[in-house]
């Protein structure tokens, strides 16, 4: 007996209250366990077991030992379950002394069971799922005082094993990272052209390749012309005429032939000089007394001649092009931006870059201009950087790789502290000065950088930012979770909010959060798996009593068929497939198909992860996309064809722009959706191993793609939830 009684006692001593949840247990398991441990507690290792019913006396020791081993590992198993279905996370703490050893809260307390996949399910008592068959779950049943309804409290030690983390909402500086790809090019300022000034051959041309660097000054061309000759010729004549002139005496008369001839001097010497000839060339033809048959071109200007645009022996008219000069000291740099980063960019900002052929070495410019216009064909903004080349290095049609990181106010101004107090040219970003003046460069007045919209912002002008990690978005909505200040345990309740722009690893919050509340940062999808199933509000199910939208099971109807809350997101497919599929020239059906390839490789890339290959596959499918013509449809097939192409359109332009996956996975839905009508309506992909394929919980209100095979590969959430969908049907199968 002693031995016993100690057995018993130790595994009192180890059986303290659990925080087993509910759905961990049976209820036929529990009635027996139950009926063990009180037989053990009350010490009545005689009573009526089932060794003693049977007259073993002696063997009724053992039962009671191996019932006391059993309970625990019962106990266990129970506790293992429990986490693993992650109920734990939102079980109240059980207190210190709890009389008999029980647990706070058991399946015979519960009023309310339902299912963990289905939370619209409600019973009285234990059973199964009528939609998936899983055993229903205890709904936890605790005093949640004058908390918001909404709210999730949950104790301590919970909130530490769901590692769920807050942080504060707080201002702060932030900058966007922007990288851009372009090219070195020409500074057209610098450009410089020599041609004709008048009708003539060219007898010689001394810079006879291109690439060749030449001085101000230097030789280019000499040219035959007989306008020239002639002029020459008069300006000799005027010059000996006034020479005989001023030899005969001081009258009157003779002065003012004297004057006149001194014009006819003046304007054969201004006749050369506006045909391109240097004072000193016209010097020497007066000195020498001699007519020069052929004139000598002199470069304007130093540089590099980049196109010789004659060959020697051309005749040549007036403002013929001979040679084309660029002054490589200084370059443009033409960077290529995406609308999205637009928000991000700013006269005068500083831009880091790095080339090929120079790695390692970062250089840095200031953006002088950003053009007005976007392209269409890139769907891209030229932006410029004016760049010092006094030592050579950069070469025009270099590729370059440039870097900028934007710090900005809450109002979008640009900070920059080192150019505080300064002047800045309005053209020319590269002139700063620490006092009033005219840019050395153009001659316009400098500025005050503040006046270009620079300035060093105060504490409370930065923007009020939250971790990147915090937000949920559901492609239109953006929800965090709050922690509720003023209560003794942990309580979180959603809030829909308003974000602003994406700056690193931060959001700026334009709506719905204050400087100070604490934001949850790790484990917000916890908090809103566990919202989904007690039914309240939550970030898929924002007015709560129900499953997520759309989120069915089985044979179920998704949203676009009979029912559900999509059903009319199919209404014009569903008039358009009424009668027969609609009929389409074989050019047209083919260059439809061909989109197929694109779009599945798209779908692939998503799924995956793989953004370098969603880019890719994304630009295939704009291109295929736009040899799909519409010649020889009817009046019927046109009609549905144009009703579908503008905002097909839209979305490949939406995900041809997107920087990451999400910015391609929101427009893909509805270009998925899209692609799926028009294949169906003009009966192609019909084989049975493309199916349409269905997320309830994506974008929102749920939404569709296409794949091959059976196997679910969501392209919406990629690895964070792989296999969330079904497929529903084979592409034109009847519904």
């Amino acid at each position: 007996m002693s031995e016993a009684k100690t057995t018993q006692d130790s595994g009192d001593a180890q059986d303290p209250t659990p925080e087993t949840p509910p759905a961990a247990q049976k209820p036929a398991k529990n009635a027996e366990t139950n009926a063990e441990t009180n037989a053990e507690t009350k010490g009545e290792t005689k009573g009526e077991t089932k060794g003693e019913r049977k007259g073993e006396a002696k063997a009724a020791q053992k039962p009671a030992s191996a019932s006391s081993s059993g309970v625990g590992l019962r106990l266990l198993l129970a506790i293992a379950l429990g986490l693993f279905i992650g109920r734990t996370a939102c079980v109240p703490d059980a207190p210190a002394d709890t009389a008999g050893g029980q647990d706070t809260m058991t399946p015979a307390a519960a009023s309310v069971w339902t299912c963990s996949m289905h939370p619209q399910i409600r019973q009285d008592g234990p059973g199964s799922c009528p939609i998936c068959g899983m055993d229903l779950i205890p709904v936890a049943q605790e005093d949640e005082g004058d908390i918001d309804p909404n709210a999730l409290r949950m104790s301590e030690n919970a909130m530490a094993l769901a590692n769920i983390l807050t942080v504060p909402v707080a201002r702060r500086e932030v900058s966007h990272e922007v990288r851009m790809v372009g090219k070195v090019a020409f500074d057209e300022t610098r450009l410089s052209y020599i041609t004709a000034w008048v009708e003539s051959r060219l007898d010689r041309m001394f810079v006879d390749y291109t690439g060749v660097s030449v001085r101000k000054g230097d030789h280019m061309a000499e040219v035959y012309s007989p306008d020239l000759i002639a002029t020459q010729q008069e300006l000799l004549a005027a010059v000996a005429a006034e020479s005989q002139l001023n030899g005969n005496g001081s009258g009157e008369g003779v002065l003012a032939v004297v004057e006149r001839q001194a014009g006819s001097v003046r304007a054969a010497r201004d006749r050369l000089r506006l045909w391109g000839l240097q004072p000193e060339q016209i010097e020497a033809i007066v000195e020498g007394g001699v007519v020069q048959e052929h004139v000598t071109i002199n470069s304007p200007v130093s540089g590099v001649v980049i196109h010789k645009n004659a060959l020697q022996g051309d005749q040549v008219g007036t403002g013929t092009r001979i040679y084309t000069i660029a002054d490589l000291s200084k370059l443009w740099i033409q960077l290529n931006a995406y609308e999205s980063d637009l928000a991000w960019l700013h006269y005068g900002q500083r831009v880091t870059f790095t080339t090929e052929a120079w790695p390692g070495e970062v250089m840095e410019a200031r953006i002088s201009f950003i053009d007005p216009v976007l392209d269409d064909q890139t769907r891209t903004i030229m932006v410029r950087l004016n760049v010092d080349n006094s030592d050579g290095r950069l070469k025009p049609d270099m590729f370059v790789h440039a870097v900028i990181e934007a710090p900005m106010t809450a109002s979008g101004q640009l900070l920059d502290a080192e150019l505080a107090g300064l002047y800045m040219c309005p053209m020319h970003p590269e002139v700063v000065s620490g006092e009033e003046g005219a840019c050395e460069v153009c001659g316009m007045d400098l500025v005050k950088a503040e006046e270009l919209g620079f300035r060093v912002a105060e504490a409370a002008e930065l923007p009020l930012v939250i971790p990147a990690t915090a937000p949920l978005i559901t492609g239109t909505r953006a929800v965090v979770y709050v922690r509720v200040t003023g209560v003794e345990k942990p309580t979180f309740v959603g809030r829909q909010i308003r974000l602003g722009a994406k700056a690193g690893d931060w959001y700026v919050v334009a709506e719905g959060l204050s400087e100070g509340e604490e934001v949850v940062v790790s484990g917000a999808f916890k908090i809103d798996s566990e919202l989904q199933i007690r039914a309240k509000p939550s970030m898929m199910n924002p007015d709560g009593g129900g499953p997520a939208p759309g989120h069915t099971h089985g044979g179920m109807t998704p949203p676009g068929g009979d029912a559900g809350n999509g059903a009319s997101a199919h209404s014009g497919h569903e008039e358009a497939m009424a009668g027969e599929p609609l009929t389409a020239p074989a050019e047209f059906a083919s260059a439809l198909d061909g989109l197929l390839p694109s779009y599945l490789a798209l779908q692939e890339a998503l799924a995956a992860d793989d953004l370098a290959a969603a880019q890719r596959s994304t630009g295939a499918l704009v291109e295929a996309f736009g040899a799909v013509g519409m010649a020889g449809l009817d009046e019927v097939a046109h009609t549905y064809w144009m009703g579908a192409r503008a905002p097909l359109a839209r979305a490949l332009n939406a995900m041809a722009d997107g920087d990451d996956l999400g910015e391609i996975r929101a427009p893909f839905g509805e270009a998925s959706e899209l692609l799926v009508s028009l294949f169906e309506a003009f009966d192609l992909g019909g084989e049975a191993s493309l199916g349409v394929f269905f997320c309830p919980m994506a974008l929102g209100d749920g939404a569709f793609w296409m794949a091959t095979g059976d196997e679910v590969l969501n392209p919406y959430y990629g690895d964070q939830m792989l296999n969330c969908g079904d497929r529903l049907r084979a592409v034109g199968e009847e519904r």
